[in-house]
């Protein structure tokens, strides 16, 4: 019952000394990467660079303690970096304190939503988020994150946080661009982005094994570092341009509540109720699809609760909103970290780096920071996804172009939302319309399949019909609407059969619209019969009065209700024959 509330009990009773030199490995490639990652995204962000560290250090212990996942390295993120960016540049001027005021309200109303959403199991909201949604946000912010960091990368003053922001800036300050700075910039990416792979190739060819290797491959990032750092100092490229970090704040974080503004709470909710569910889910898949590989699993809810502690950690430590990150979670699992405690070393590091080495971080370069952000987010965009969506349904590549369109041209949180709303829209739209089979007896079985797709025997007295999808208010009026004209069409009409094998649920207004249908054949002198309708199903309708006034009868199969309502006909399609059949078999449905 103990573990259930603190997870780190799990594998901290079992722990040994082989899982320590794991997590102190994984801990410290992990550490090299979260530094400069760390301040790429607070600089993203629109934070100074120490709210990037701070935030690797109480959220990570407090994920360690609280999370269910082994691989998971929580810390500042790009999506949410950008999104931060965005809901605090929209309240206060970047650079202000008021901005960094809102950023830690950020954290805290995000990691006190998740801690709820947790604590009351209510992880499912996240579903909402559909895939082709959220790919289509990824790429789409992705492009707008590589944009954002142009300023950087051509040295010129280009500011916007969406395209029609950023192009005509671009344009006015092109003549702004420093060569020296873009020269720069040119060769940290063009090494960044050959060190993905070649470096490991090149360490291999020294003697090294292919799994140290592929480690010491990881610190690619602190070579860019170190390296661009002595170019500046050596040639002087401060005074040509280039523009560097400056001052980094040494020292542990001060702790503690920010100040109370109820006017920015509230104009911060919304924003940070959708960078809650964003990183949940961003999180979310990657422990998961990280748990999997190993036979592990994750606690949906408890992640919720963990992620939460540790945004509220990060909101009291001065830092930014955190989540699990891809490529550092992808890090930590190959550098075999064997439990969560791998992220308290790393918090442990990141602490001792705040107190020993921020000195030697003056004269970094902005530009190579931004060079670590773009080659970052290259992984996130996915050009192909749009037309693959389309081509399988129309209605979900709608939905993710949408998303895409809303977050390039105007704006993170009203691409999310268009993209949320033109999904439920479609859903409801599509569901209103279910697919209703008129359905037949195929010969010689006790199968039922839709006339207009097999080869089926039916009865004129007897219209058997199948729905698709559960009843509720948007598709009720449909059922009602197909019984009714088909009634007029029949005359010799004398039993209608629903079959429910795809009913999962019956609400109020299908209810009624049931009642209805009910009554109108009563009426007509027609019985209404149900087949094959599901035990939850069941219960619901037994709470009614539908059940006591159905005219027909409720047959656990519709061969039984066919039996029982055409047995002539049935007992004929028994033997092939004999069989009178209406059409000609096309494909399965």
């Amino acid at each position: 019952m103990l573990t259930r509330f603190l997870p780190f009990l799990a594998w901290a009773r079992h722990y040994t000394r082989a899982d320590l030199s794991n997590d102190v490995i994984a801990a410290m490639v992990v550490t090299i990467m979260l530094i400069p990652q760390g301040m790429a995204y607070a600089m993203l962000a629109g934070l100074p660079p120490q709210a990037g560290l701070y935030g690797a250090i109480v959220p990570l212990v407090l994920y360690a303690a609280f999370g269910t996942s082994r691989a998971l390295a929580v810390g500042p993120v790009a999506v949410v970096a950008l999104m931060t960016a965005a809901a605090a540049g929209a309240v206060a001027q970047s650079g202000t304190e008021y901005y960094h005021l809102a950023a830690v309200w950020i954290a805290l109303l995000s990691g006190a939503m998740m801690l709820a959403l947790g604590l009351f199991r209510l992880g499912f909201i996240a579903s909402f988020l559909s895939h082709p949604v959220i790919s289509g946000f990824i790429t789409a912010a992705g492009l707008l994150i590589a944009a954002s960091q142009l300023r950087h990368i051509l040295g010129a003053d280009i500011t916007g946080k969406t395209l029609p922001q950023v192009v005509p800036s671009l344009v006015a300050n092109i003549s702004q661009i420093s060569w020296v700075t873009v020269t720069l910039a040119g060769a940290i990416l063009a090494f960044l982005i050959w060190a993905r792979t070649g470096l490991a190739q090149v360490l291999q060819r020294m003697g090294l094994s292919a799994p140290v290797a592929k480690l010491l491959g990881k610190t690619a990032l602190l070579i860019a570092v170190v390296a661009s750092t002595a170019v500046v100092l050596a040639f002087g490229l401060q005074d040509r341009g280039v523009a560097i970090l400056g001052d980094v704040p040494r020292g542990l974080p001060e702790f503690g509540m920010p100040s109370v503004d109820i006017g920015l709470i509230q104009l911060l909710l919304a924003p940070a109720a959708m960078i809650a569910i964003v990183g949940y889910v961003e999180s979310i898949s990657i422990a998961q699809t990280l748990a999997a590989k190993k036979r592990q699993s994750v606690d949906p809810n408890r992640e919720l609760v963990a992620l939460g502690l540790a945004n509220l950690g990060a909101g009291v430590s001065n830092a930014m909103p955190v989540t699990g990150g891809l490529s550092r979670s992808i890090v930590n699992y190959d550098a075999g970290a064997a439990t969560p405690a791998a992220g308290a070393i790393t918090a442990v590091l990141i602490a001792v780096a705040l107190l020993v080495l921020t000195p030697l971080m003056y004269s970094l370069p902005r530009v190579t920071l931004a060079a670590i952000i773009i080659v970052a987010v290259v992984s996130l965009l996915d050009f192909r996804a749009l037309p693959r969506t389309w081509a399988y349904s129309r209605a979900d590549g709608a939905a993710m172009a949408a998303t895409m369109v809303f977050t390039l041209f105007v704006g993170v949180e009203q691409g999310l939302i268009a993209g949320v709303g033109l999904s439920l829209v479609l859903f409801l739209y599509r569901t209103s319309r279910p697919h209703m089979a008129v359905v037949g007896q195929v010969p010689g079985t006790e199968h039922f399949r839709n006339v207009a797709r097999h080869d089926v025997v039916t009865d004129d007295q007897v219209f058997s019909i199948r729905v698709d999808e559960s009843l509720y208010f948007p598709n009720a009026r449909a059922l009602e609407d197909r019984i009714v004209q088909t009634l007029s069409d029949r005359p010799a009409l004398r039993h209608v059969v629903l079959q429910c094998t795809a009913v999962n649920y019956i609400d109020a207004s299908a209810l009624e619209s049931l009642e209805a249908i009910n009554d109108r054949l009563k009426t007509a002198d027609v019985q209404f019969h149900l087949s094959e309708v599901k035990g939850p199903v069941m219960d619901q309708l037994a709470r009614s009065h539908f059940l006591n006034d159905l005219t027909g009868a409720i047959y656990l199969t519709q061969f039984d209700a066919m039996m029982a309502l055409s047995p002539s006909v049935t007992r004929a399609c028994q033997q092939r024959d004999r069989c009178e059949t209406l059409r000609s078999p096309t494909q399965a449905s």
